[in-house]
C-alpha cells in the first residue's frame, strides 16, 4: 500500500488519511514461557493483563520448578497493540498457559491471521499442545524460543525435530524482554500471514 492508497476524500472534498489496517495476532504457549512479558515489551499502550496471584492450590497444579520467581499467572488473556507503520497496526492477544483455561483459546484466536507460539527449551513437553492447536486449525504460526537468561538449551534444528513441526514453520530465537527482538519475531508471523493471504 502506497501513501496515496491511504488517502480518501472526506465529506468536504478534502483528502483524509485512512486509519491503519487492524491485524490480530495471538501470542500463545505453555505456562510461564513469557507470553505476558512479550506483550508488555512491545505494546505501545499499557497492556491489559488478567494476572492473578498463584495460590498454594495452583502451585500444586502448575510446575514452578523452572519459574520459581513467578508469583502471578494469566487467567484470561493479555492484550496490547503496536503500530508497525502508518498502514498497519497489530493487535496482540495472549492466551492463558494452563490447560484448565484452554477453553478460552477458541474465542481468543477467533479472527487471528497468525500466532507466535513461545517455547521454553527447558520444558518442551509443555509446548506440544500449543503447536498442535495451531496445526489442527491451519492457522499460520512461528515457533519462538524464548532465550531465558540469554541462552537456550538446544539448537533450533533439535527444537524443530522435538516439536515435529514442518519446514514451512519458522523456528526462531528471541528475548521476550527486548522490544526489538519481539518485533522481529512478530514480523516473521506477519510475513507468514501475508503469504497465506496472497496464496
Amino acid at each position: 500500500m502506497t501513501p496515496t492508497d491511504r488517502l480518501a476524500v472526506g465529506s468536504a472534498g478534502q483528502p483524509t488519511v485512512r486509519p491503519p489496517l487492524p491485524v490480530k495476532l495471538v501470542i500463545a504457549g505453555g505456562f510461564g514461557v513469557g507470553k505476558t512479558t512479550t506483550v508488555g515489551a512491545i505494546s505501545e499502550i499499557e497492556p491489559l493483563t488478567t494476572e492473578a496471584a498463584i495460590t498454594e492450590v495452583a502451585a500444586g497444579v502448575d510446575d514452578l520448578s523452572h519459574t520459581p520467581r513467578k508469583t502471578t499467572t494469566t487467567v484470561a488473556m493479555d492484550f496490547g497493540c503496536i503500530t508497525i507503520d502508518p498502514t498497519l497496526k497489530l493487535y496482540l492477544f495472549g492466551t492463558p498457559g494452563q490447560e484448565r483455561f484452554g477453553f478460552m483459546w477458541d474465542d481468543i484466536v477467533e479472527g487471528a491471521v497468525g500466532a507466535l507460539v513461545i517455547v521454553d527449551t527447558r520444558r518442551l513437553d509443555d509446548c506440544y499442545a500449543a503447536v498442535d492447536y495451531f496445526e489442527h486449525r491451519r492457522i499460520p504460526f512461528a515457533v519462538a524460543v524464548n532465550a531465558f537468561d540469554g541462552s537456550v538449551e538446544h539448537a533450533m534444528d533439535e527444537v524443530r525435530w522435538a516439536l515435529d513441526v514442518a519446514e514451512r514453520v519458522p523456528v526462531v530465537v528471541f528475548d521476550a524482554r527486548e522490544r526489538g527482538s519481539v518485533r522481529d519475531a512478530l514480523l516473521v508471523v506477519l510475513e507468514l500471514a501475508l503469504e497465506r493471504a496472497e496464496g
